[in-house]
């Protein structure tokens, strides 16, 4: 998944885009305002991570400006202020979710967790496609009953074909997805990745449309 970081300390930011990589999120980290509403426009995101006190432009002057554009990215104010109208205020300004610094990573993942899941119309944690099964908490995909070993990389292409379940995805909105700034991607790599998910899972789990991209059928469509 693609999350925007929006941070202007040096410290936590480097330390949070490491912990969300290794979490499977593909990160791009900004540390201005203004840097953060020209991501927000040119690129697409599943999450946006977004600090208040920024310079150049004020977060909420970010978020304000993101939602009247039409950018629907959920976002989750990461910030130290903490009082009662700070809270409101970037709630009734855009915001999904608001997190006081200091905070714990694990709150912080779950929460994330919790926005992709409102944000797909998910109300359950798991995701769960005939046989094959998707723990996000867990990191976990199993098959039968029995887990899967999957590389971070497959497990992220897996999760993102299975989001968008009845859509057809291109290699190019794959990368965009599965991978952050400045990755070295290999010209074959999303192939590569999918031939590994049909070995191990199932064969018939990903088509392929010639020309298109990608796509898991819904249960209805299966051929």
């Amino acid at each position: 998944m693609r999350l925007l970081l929006v941070e202007d300390d040096q410290l936590l930011g480097d330390g949070l885009k490491t912990a969300l990589s290794q979490e499977g999120y593909a990160v791009d980290w900004v540390s201005d305002g203004p840097a953060a509403s020209l991501a927000l426009q040119t690129h697409t995101y599943e999450l946006a991570v977004l600090d208040l006190n920024l310079p150049g432009k004020s977060g909420l002057d970010v978020l304000r400006d993101m939602r009247r554009s039409q950018i629907a990215t959920p976002v989750l104010i990461l910030t130290a202020r903490d009082t009662v109208t700070d809270r409101v205020e970037g709630l009734d300004s855009g915001a999904d979710d608001y997190l006081q610094k200091p905070f714990e990573l694990d709150e912080l993942c779950a929460r994330l967790r919790a926005l992709l899941r409102r944000g797909q119309g998910r109300s359950t944690p798991t995701v769960i496609h005939g046989d094959v099964e998707l723990d996000p908490a867990a990191h976990k995909v199993f098959n039968k009953g029995r887990e899967v070993e999957l590389s971070l990389r497959e497990y992220e292409l897996l999760k993102f074909l299975l989001d968008n379940r009845g859509r057809a995805v291109s290699r190019a909105r794959i990368e965009e997805a599965l991978y952050p700034w400045n990755a070295e991607i290999e010209s074959n790599a999303i192939e590569v990745h999918v031939h590994h998910l049909r070995k191990k899972l199932d064969t018939n789990l990903i088509r392929t449309l010639r020309g298109v991209g990608y796509i898991i059928d819904t249960p209805q469509e299966q051929p």
